[in-house]
């Protein structure tokens, strides 16, 4: 009994030390694997994501729409809107809104823009 005990221990043992070493390996082949198929790494993954920013509309025209962020740091962004941008709820001056948007050639791109229902008073807990 003694000798099954350890030799189910010498063999957990040399599995696992053999899964560490290979899993290296097989990292890079599935690497290696993904360039050569031509599909996008981590990297160019990243940068594609949607950022946000929230705040409230002070321009709006055809091509473009600023926001402006109120609070300790304030911010101002100018967003270009992308050629399918899609809107949820109306959006016009000093409506609050949260634009989600891509940098593209060092300019930050509106995908999507959702308006933000109005803050009501204090007492609405």
């Amino acid at each position: 009994m003694r000798q099954g005990r350890k030799l189910f221990s010498l063999c957990t043992a040399l599995a696992l030390v053999a899964g560490a070493s290979l899993a290296p390996v097989a990292h890079a082949a599935k690497s290696a694997a993904a360039s050569k198929s031509g599909a996008p790494s981590s990297n160019a993954k990243s940068r594609r994501t949607l950022h946000q920013f929230t705040g409230v509309v002070t321009a709006l025209d055809k091509t473009s729409i600023t926001v402006e962020k109120g609070g300790k740091k304030p911010r101002t962004l100018v967003f270009t809107k992308h050629d399918e941008m899609r809107t949820t709820g109306e959006v016009e001056r000093d409506a609050r809104v949260t634009v989600y948007y891509r940098e593209e050639g060092g300019k930050a791109v509106a995908h999507r823009v959702v308006v933000r229902p109005e803050k009501t008073g204090a007492g609405s807990r």
